[in-house]
């Protein structure tokens, strides 16, 4: 067998025998300038740090919303910084731009696309998983699948479609969004 003829996928139904990712740390909700530039300044000591943003849903054609959240993670803390209060401000921006730590997370390219809408940056340091999976002929592309077959556990999304500008966010739609960054 031909080494590179192979390929790594794993099914919906052996993805839902697999056991309920837990988050394992703290998480914690910014919602203001001074605790965000904090949890950043944070951040920037970190070698690496996983990396995700939720949108509202839209339900209606030609609608489009601009980005309520960006969660970034270490191994047993997750921030969540809600943009639809904060706004991209400076520090962010900084963040984003920052060679010295790398930010990993899936499918960049369409995260950058919708946090462009807020503010220019050029994003540095930054790992898709989409593409490092290949080289390990992971053929499945969604954080889920990629999961179940590195950690053998499944990522519930079922808060995925919900309102992430409500005034407060659900225990459900913290974990849910503190899993999507930490899992990368």
């Amino acid at each position: 067998m031909d080494i590179n003829q192979y390929s790594i996928s794993i099914s919906k139904e052996q993805l839902s025998g697999l056991p309920t990712v837990e988050f394992p740390g703290a998480i914690t909700v910014l919602e203001n300038i001074p605790d965000a530039q904090e949890a950043l300044r944070y951040l920037r000591t970190c070698q690496a740090v996983g990396f995700d943003t939720e949108t509202k849903p839209n339900f209606r054609k030609g609608q489009t919303n601009t980005v309520s959240l960006i969660q970034i993670s270490t191994l047993d803390h997750s921030f969540l910084f809600r943009l639809n209060k904060l706004g991209f401000f400076d520090e962010l921006r900084e963040f984003m731009e920052c060679e010295d730590v790398v930010k990993v997370g899936l499918s960049l390219r369409d995260d950058f696309h919708v946090l462009h809408r807020l503010a220019p940056f050029e994003p540095a340091n930054f790992v898709d998983l989409q593409n490092v999976v290949k080289t390990f002929h992971i053929a499945d592309s969604s954080l889920q699948k990629i999961y179940g077959i590195i950690f053998n556990g499944r990522i519930s999304k079922s808060q995925r479609l919900s309102n992430w500008e409500a005034a407060q966010l659900s225990p459900g739609q913290l974990i849910y969004a503190s899993i999507d960054a930490w899992a990368c």
